[in-house]
């Protein structure tokens, strides 16, 4: 008996920490993999056109389209994540940074969607129903706002970018702070890089194989993130419950906290905030304890941007950096404004509310709300910044 009982957690233990051990390694793969798509972007851009880059973004040729693409495109891919690290790319092979902004706001505007549509699956529930859908659209209102607000000051004024450029030229701009002088991805990532670059050149033109680093790049990082998240997910998602019991309800400042740290775990906002709708369902957490908890989600999706912003060197490094950085003290921004000023705090709440009661009444509401903030308004902006040449 005294055999058996010691030989037990041998074999638990032993199962248990050798797959946890691969399974993070495989994590390790992937962030690699992922620097040298964004790398891979930034060089087929520049194979592809040269100094003509600009001219391969009349497509988004004012802030609004830029602000539209954004958006449809984070819906349709389902993570910011990976718009924001496909933006840092585009960046370093020649988007214009003032069209990028827009992008990187559209984007916090697009991965709202997924809470939504986990929300419906309460639909039956009534009052259930009506408390999840107001704590997914809770995120949705409060990035509209952010919209609206940073959008006009941002034109007006260029504070992101200013700040953004200042912050990315701490690592760029001055030699002795010089990325060049303590970072290690560029030689991780180059060979890889060169070996595509070069076996692609081999036998295609030099702006086909561009082109083709570039398709590559995007496929690879909607892809890689796509692992890395549910990886991620499945191996940290028993501490974040952890994390939601513990401190979401302990106030606005720990909130936002737990929502920034437990998305930098996941790597994904829209698993972040997707995780407390059903909790909010069930009156878990009111809409006011999530509130914060989704704003923390915000700044914590920025980590993968500036895990990006690292993988691109020569140049424009200091704007890939510029735009991550961006996107950083934009959600920042948001946070400080808009919870930070008690008039513009219950905003988005009483919006959400609002709607949550009516699409209760007529769960119609759900689908047009989904189809007209997502894809129809945005169309329509592209059609009126077309037709007046915004």
């Amino acid at each position: 008996m005294s055999v058996n009982t010691g030989a037990l957690p041998q074999i638990k233990s032993s199962p248990e920490s050798k797959p946890m051990i691969k399974e993070w390694f495989f994590v390790v793969g992937l962030v690699y993999l992922l620097l040298v798509c964004v790398a891979l972007i930034g060089s087929g851009f520049k194979e592809a056109a040269g100094e003509n880059a600009k001219g391969l973004f009349a497509f988004a040729s004012n802030p609004l389209s830029g602000l539209v693409i954004g958006t449809i495109a984070t819906a349709l891919i389902q993570s910011s994540s990976t718009v924001t690290s496909i933006i840092v790319g585009l960046v370093a092979g020649g988007l214009p940074v003032s069209i990028a902004i827009p992008m990187v706001m559209g984007a916090n505007i697009g991965t709202t969607i997924t809470n939504t549509i986990v929300s419906l699956g309460h639909v039956r529930e009534g009052e259930e129903f009506k408390r999840a859908y107001a704590a997914a659209t809770i995120h949705d209102f409060f990035n509209l706002l952010c919209v609206v607000i940073f959008l006009p000051l941002e034109m007006l004024t260029g504070y992101l970018a200013k700040a953004g450029f200042f912050l990315g030229g701490l690592f760029v701009g001055k030699e002795s702070m010089s990325i060049k002088g303590f970072n290690f991805i560029k030689p991780i990532v180059k060979p890889a890089v060169s070996m595509v670059e070069d076996f692609l050149q081999s036998f295609l033109p030099q702006i086909t194989a561009g082109f083709i680093m570039i398709m590559i790049g995007v496929v690879l990082i909607v892809a890689v993130i796509t692992v890395l998240s549910r990886l991620l997910k499945m191996l940290m998602v028993g501490k974040a419950k952890d994390i939601l019991r513990k401190s979401v309800g302990r106030g606005p400042v720990s909130g936002l906290f737990s929502g920034a740290l437990l998305t930098v775990l996941v790597q994904s906002s829209s698993t972040t905030t997707s995780l407390v709708v059903p909790l909010a369902g069930n009156g878990v957490f009111s809409l006011r304890q999530i509130y914060p908890f989704t704003l923390g989600a915000n700044i914590g999706t920025c980590i993968t941007a500036l895990l990006a912003a690292t993988a691109i060197t020569g140049a424009n490094a200091v704007f890939a950096l510029q735009i991550a950085f961006v996107h950083l003290l934009y959600n920042f921004s948001g946070v400080l404004v808009i919870y930070g000023l008690p008039f513009l705090r219950l905003l988005p709440v009483r919006a959400a509310e609002m709607l949550a009661t009516a699409t209760v009444r007529n769960k119609l509401y759900a689908l047009a709300y989904i189809i007209g903030v997502f894809f129809l308004i945005p169309s329509v902006l592209i059609a009126i910044s077309a037709r007046f040449g915004l």
